[in-house]
């Protein structure tokens, strides 16, 4: 294998790891996993985070391509990103949560 493309993935691989190292990223993670695409305020009563704390773990996820936004008029709407940010999440879950 090219060693250039090796790291470039094992970058990538980093940046994913290091926002999952924090246990509130992985929760809104594993949370937006199990419910699908939700709404800021959904969250913020589901899963018991601040508001200013809830919007800096997106912005991180969402910074770290982690998790992608649809706006529809003032609400913002957040999901997964990828499969592979779905697969690694449901692997995690399933060894994990259950």
């Amino acid at each position: 294998m090219n060693i250039e493309l090796m790291q470039q993935r094992t970058d990538k691989a980093v940046v994913m790891l290091k926002a999952l190292a924090n246990e509130r990223r992985l929760f809104i993670l594993c949370y937006l996993l199990s419910e699908g695409e939700m709404c800021v305020g959904e969250m913020n009563k589901k899963l018991g985070l601040s508001q200013s704390a809830l919007s800096q773990h997106l912005a991180w996820l969402r910074k770290d391509n982690l998790v992608e936004t649809r706006k529809e008029a003032q609400t913002v709407f957040y999901s997964l990103k990828s499969k592979e940010v779905s697969e690694i999440i449901k692997l995690l879950n399933n060894m994990y949560c259950h």
